[in-house]
């Protein structure tokens, strides 16, 4: 029965609307496919999801200065001219 409402209200959207429809149930999908609808997986695996990028310098930097937050050198003649 919602669905056969739907699609009547589908076809007395106006044309320039429908866009906006198909993007909502495109997040809609996205958003509850992983938990509720298992069926919806395989069409989200064609949209990959960025690979997170936390820690991925984990042993590239082997240690940090003392002096890493000192003001560098080049930058003195601004620091010394800073009103704040």
């Amino acid at each position: 029965m919602a669905a056969k409402n739907i699609i009547h209200k589908l076809e007395n959207l106006p044309q320039n609307l429908l866009g906006e429809v198909e993007n909502f149930i495109d997040f809609l999908q996205a958003k509850h496919a992983k938990k509720k609808y298992p069926e919806f997986k395989e069409e989200l695996s064609l949209v990959k999801e960025p690979k997170s990028l936390y820690g991925a310098a984990r042993g590239i930097i082997a240690y940090i200065a003392d002096d890493f937050n000192e003001p560098l050198d080049e930058f003195k003649d601004y620091m010394s001219c800073a009103s704040y």
